[in-house]
């Protein structure tokens, strides 16, 4: 059990949140709250897929996504310690249980935003 779920509710819980939306999408680990499609994953740097620390020795790995509509940016944008050069980062959380699930990248110029998503707070879809 994780979180005070078995695996059978979770499956259950899953199951329900694919039948809401056509396309196969990744899942806030904790709630089950759709965070972005499949669909949306992209490579920045070379690679979809990248792993980071913070200033406090934290580990992150993280996948890049082009859109997570299951999350909300908060504070502002601040490029100190930006895994991205010449990007400015804000924290995101699930919108629905608001657990921390990344960070929201914007360029100091042009408008290419992206969302770096901590990859052990989704799960996939069976879809």
């Amino acid at each position: 059990m994780r979180g005070g779920k078995s695996e059978a509710h979770v499956k259950e819980k899953t199951e329900q949140k694919e039948d809401e939306y056509e396309a196969p999408f990744y899942l806030c680990r904790q709630c089950l709250n759709p965070i972005t499609p499949k669909s949306a994953k992209i490579n920045v740097n070379g690679s979809h897929q990248h792993t980071f620390a913070n200033p406090h020795g934290m580990v992150f790995d993280i996948g890049c996504f082009s859109d997570a509509e299951g999350c909300g940016a908060v504070g502002l944008p601040t490029d100190e310690f930006s895994w991205f050069a010449g990007y400015k980062w804000r924290v995101v959380l699930c919108r629905a249980c608001l657990i921390h699930m990344g960070w929201l990248f914007t360029p100091s110029s042009g408008s290419d935003s992206f969302f770096g998503l901590i990859l052990d707070h989704l799960i996939e879809s069976g879809n």
